[in-house]
């Protein structure tokens, strides 16, 4: 046997190696973010007493009607309703993701196309804002909306995905990539306007990080509970996370209906993401790939 040929097999040893090292680190963190999921959903099959005696591997096979009876106890709290919770999140997610994805498109636009005196400033301004936390602008925000005559509704979760910094540095990442300048002179030269231009052609061209950033956005407002808690004070615009949370109010915890709760609350936000998982992975390899 040849030296090259050793060492041909030696690297195919070593490639194969650090190949079955990467599946068992990625299979081990995945069943790490499974577990957590896993014992609620078996837990909501249970009874209360049960759940505190021990760890719930299992559904509840022998009595498969305490799943009914988990969320007939639900249906029956009177601070929980799963219809107009749901109703709320679904409208407060589709409306903020809508607001963000396109405003955020053309602002990605005006940025990557427009050369303009101050762009890299105002672009500098836009990642400094990403740097800033909710909790730091919370108090002034809600002194805002008591003002503007607008709290305890839902335009307050609405109208600030207006400005999404975030979404705006990953769509002009991924426009540095994609988009020719070419383009935009040619339709210039065939006397198209500017907003034609962007909403005709240039939104197609985005569509792999519009959905990737439209697919986090929804699940980001789904799952708020913190600005909810704050801003939402009338229980016809309470969001499903911020009801779930009101069920551990009582001296007695019924930890079956409690299970049930998350349960149902989290199964819209697994249903968006198992269908729509393709898009994220390839906007952010589209996103994350400079020529």
């Amino acid at each position: 046997m040849s030296n090259n040929e050793v060492k041909l097999r030696s690297k195919s040893g070593s490639i194969a190696a650090y190949s079955a090292l990467v599946y068992i680190v990625v299979i081990f963190f995945a069943i790490l973010a499974i577990i957590p999921f896993w014992f609620m959903f078996m837990n909501a099959t249970w009874d209360s007493f049960n759940i505190q005696s021990s760890i719930k591997l299992w559904p509840n096979f022998k009595n498969m009607h305490q799943l009914v009876d988990n969320w007939n106890n639900l249906k029956e709290r009177s601070t929980f309703s799963f219809a107009i919770g749901f109703k709320n999140s679904l409208i407060i997610s589709v409306s903020s993701t809508i607001l963000t994805v396109y405003f955020s498109a053309l602002t990605a636009y005006g940025l990557s196309v427009y050369n303009f005196k101050g762009r890299k400033l105002v672009f500098t301004i836009i990642v400094g804002v990403m740097m800033v936390p909710t909790a730091v602008n919370i108090t002034g925000f809600y002194r805002l909306m008591i003002s503007m005559g607008l709290l305890g509704t839902k335009w307050p979760l609405i109208l600030p995905a207006i400005a999404a910094p975030s979404t705006v540095f990953f769509i002009k990442q991924y426009l540095e990539t994609s988009l020719s300048t070419e383009i935009i002179e040619a339709s210039r030269i065939d006397g198209a306007g500017e907003f034609y231009t962007f909403n005709r052609i240039c939104l197609p061209i985005m569509v792999p990080s519009l959905a990737t950033q439209g697919i986090f956005s929804f699940l980001g407002s789904w799952n708020n509970f913190f600005a909810p808690s704050i801003l939402l004070n009338r229980t016809e615009n309470k969001t499903l996370p911020l009801m779930v949370s009101q069920l551990y109010g009582d001296r007695y915890q019924d930890y079956g209906m409690i299970y049930m709760g998350l349960s149902a609350s989290v199964v819209p936000v697994i249903i968006v993401y198992a269908f729509l998982q393709k898009y994220i992975i390839q906007g952010v390899a589209a996103g994350g790939v400079k020529e």
